[in-house]
């Protein structure tokens, strides 16, 4: 019996022939051809099975280890206590938060929005990033969600151990004097930036370290593709806990906006408290691993933090930018007749509208396959 294949010419490049081959290797299909034919079959029947996600550097982080080595206390049955204020409207308040310690900020009143940064104790250049964890969890992060901090660290900072109404943002940025006085015309209004900036200057940080915030309690919506600002529903003990998974400086502010909707055009107090988490509130924290390429400064092709605000050219730099030559090879693809047939459905159904070539085509379904079956 004869089989009838159809050649189609795809052109990757050398890490996309990389993938392919650990995925190969990892047992997804035999060969090259054969992961194909299964990229074109389960997309085209909307069936796509779940892949772990191929060997890496990933390993286990140790970071509960430092919590048992006798450098300090050691957990145990029950949370401990170890700091309580009212957070007042208009300030903020910028807290040495310890791994295996939870941050507690409660509703008193209701519908109140706090703004929060967060900087790793060690090196305040890694810092939360609104980017890589609405990456990974959206744009309303809650309880079972990490805070992670930028690349190229990108490490969990946080850990989301309960979240009792689920209304937190990571879209929109902070509020600011001149949102205030260009949106509004005040010449002084209470504002985000400058509440994280003045909390934050207790410990020698400036204004340009304030970032992007982590929205606690602000409801928030994305309509046509543009985003919006909800009321809140948020009543009196609800609350957000937010556990440490690395020494940081928590800073969280109460929102300055009384005009508009993000605490229903009113400021309010908010509970804080710092406890000693218990065991079980560590062993609700899922496995987080490390890779190698989470980068510390001692990996930094430029380690130095610039004393000069003003950018000069260094005349001794050289390109060395990794990854190069990018290297773009033209394969031909054998693909069987159920294979192409599959193929064939899914290029008449939308692919032929945004590529010439069957042969892209045919690279995007392979890759989209792939995301979708190894999503994490």
């Amino acid at each position: 019996m004869t089989t009838t294949t159809t050649a189609t010419a795809m052109r990757l490049t050398r890490q996309q022939r990389e993938l392919i081959a650990r995925s190969v290797a990892d047992g997804e299909a035999a060969d090259q051809t054969a992961l194909l034919r299964r990229a074109v079959l389960e997309t085209a029947t909307g069936s796509i099975a779940r892949l772990p996600m191929p060997a890496t550097s990933r390993r286990e982080s140790a970071w509960r280890e430092s919590l048992l080595d006798g450098s300090a206390i050691a957990p145990g049955a029950e949370r401990v206590l170890l700091e309580e204020f009212v957070l007042e409207p208009g300030t903020g308040k910028a807290i040495e938060l310890r791994a295996g310690e939870i941050l507690r900020l409660e509703q008193i009143e209701g519908s109140q929005c706090l703004d929060f940064n967060a900087f790793s104790l060690d090196d305040y250049r890694e810092a939360f990033h609104c980017g890589r964890t609405r990456t990974l969890h959206g744009i309303n992060p809650t309880t079972g969600d990490f805070l992670w901090s930028a690349p190229p660290r990108e490490r969990a900072m946080l850990f989301i151990l309960s979240d009792s109404v689920h209304c937190n943002d990571v879209l929109f940025p902070r509020c600011s004097a001149n949102m205030y006085e260009s949106v509004h015309g005040f010449r002084e209004h209470t504002n985000c930036a400058d509440i994280q900036a003045e909390a934050q200057r207790e410990y020698g940080l400036t204004p340009d370290d304030v970032h992007d915030s982590f929205n606690i309690f602000m409801a928030t919506e994305v309509v046509d593709g543009q985003q919006r600002i909800r009321r809140q529903d948020t009543a009196p003990g609800d609350h957000i806990e937010l556990l440490a998974v690395m020494d940081v400086l928590a800073v969280p502010n109460i929102c300055g906006s009384d005009v508009q909707p993000t605490s229903n055009f009113s400021l309010k107090p908010v509970r804080v408290q710092r406890f000693r988490a218990s065991i079980a509130d560590l062993d609700a924290v899922p496995t987080i691993y490390e890779y190698d390429s989470q980068r510390t400064p001692s990996q930094f092709a430029q380690p130095a933090i610039r004393n000069e605000r003003r950018l000069t050219r260094d005349p001794q730099y050289r390109p060395a930018f990794e990854g190069l030559p990018i290297g773009v090879e033209v394969e031909q693809i054998e693909l069987d007749e159920e294979t192409a047939a599959a193929f064939d459905e899914l290029w008449r159904g939308g692919l032929s509208a945004r590529y010439a070539e069957r042969g892209d085509g045919l690279r995007d379904v392979l890759f989209s396959w792939w995301m979708a079956s190894h999503e994490r």
